[in-house]
């Protein structure tokens, strides 16, 4: 593992993609109204007070920002159990008539082996560092794989080829918002101190597969032990103690903050939000294609980031709220 492995076997930018979008897109995406009715019961609240982010283990990235560890104290706050469902985002779609970036771009990254053979003549290119990354003329979060495909048979699996705009939308239809990166992390770690998964330290523990990510040998054969090759219902893997499901892999989840590699480093420690401006959003959770050899970002320490206009089949996300 080195730091210089590259973010793109994590999720394709839009900027490695093919040129040209919409002349709507861009536009600002604010202003959908408001779903008074959407529950909150999905929700759980976390406790104010402090807990242990990052890590020093050399097992991850360094470059990434993964440490320092450090004390940093949240507010109480309520966050999302699970993803947000295709089930879920179509039902805003319905009520708002809203149109993702993807659809106005007109194409989304797919992961080469779930292109359909009726696809392959919608294929525009492939990302040069990393090949398995399809640009798929078509492809949305309606048809996350390209034209062919549909999530008629994935409502209850987690949205995806949506943006950090998208999520943002969403966010303001339901009254909810992004967690920060520092509330994802505590959610997700459920009390654990300085573990590296949710549940301990150990990735399978007594041979249970615990989230789904990529089994096999990456990128040419995924087993697909743990019952998944692609995206699995948001409810497929047990709870953390916080009663959380799939902060480790399934898809990555958009965060609130811009990134940066050591913001944090002299940062605040109480209630941070991350730097003011940036290029790229964080990412957190890992995803369905995240293998030990590759991207090692399953862990919940782990970060990655991606520019706000990005979508791919797995990049999804959950919403928080203050408590």
């Amino acid at each position: 593992m080195t730091d210089d492995t590259p973010d793109r076997c994590c999720a394709a930018s839009r900027s490695d993609g093919a040129s040209g979008r919409s002349q709507a897109a861009g536009r600002s995406r604010s202003g959908v109204e408001r779903n008074e009715a959407e529950p909150s019961s999905r929700m759980v609240e976390v406790p104010a007070g402090e807990f242990r982010m990052g890590t020093d283990s050399d097992v991850g990235f360094p470059a990434d920002g993964e440490g320092p560890t450090r004390d940093v104290y949240l507010d109480a706050f309520h966050i999302d159990r699970h993803a947000v469902t295709n089930a879920e985002f179509l039902q805003f779609v319905r009520d708002t008539g809203y149109t993702t970036e993807t659809e106005e771009f007109g194409w989304a990254f797919v992961f080469e082996d779930f292109v359909a053979p009726a696809d392959e003549e919608h294929v525009m290119q492939s990302v040069d560092a990393a090949p398995w990354w399809v640009a798929i003329e078509g492809a949305n979060w309606l048809r996350p794989d390209g034209p062919a495909s549909s999530i008629t048979d994935r409502l209850k699996h987690p949205v995806t080829q949506v943006s950090w705009a998208d999520a943002q939308a969403y966010a303001e239809w339901a009254g909810k918002r992004l967690p920060t990166e520092a509330e994802w992390e505590k959610a997700a770690r459920g009390g654990l101190v300085g573990k590296r998964y949710p549940w301990g330290d150990e990735l399978t523990p007594d041979g249970e597969h615990r989230c789904n990510i990529w089994q096999g040998e990456f990128p040419e054969h995924n087993t697909g032990a743990d019952g998944y090759r692609g995206t699995a219902p948001v409810d497929a893997f047990a709870q953390n103690e916080y009663d959380l499901h799939s902060v480790s892999g399934n898809v990555w989840e958009w965060c609130a903050d811009w990134f940066s590699p050591d913001h944090h480093v002299d940062g605040p420690r109480e209630n941070p939000t991350g730097p003011e401006n940036g290029d790229a959003r964080v990412m957190r959770g890992g995803s369905y294609l995240c293998h030990r050899s590759w991207c090692n970002r399953y862990r919940v320490a782990a970060r990655s980031k991606n520019t706000p206009d990005s979508a791919t089949g797995n990049i999804g996300f959950r919403l928080a709220m203050d408590a």
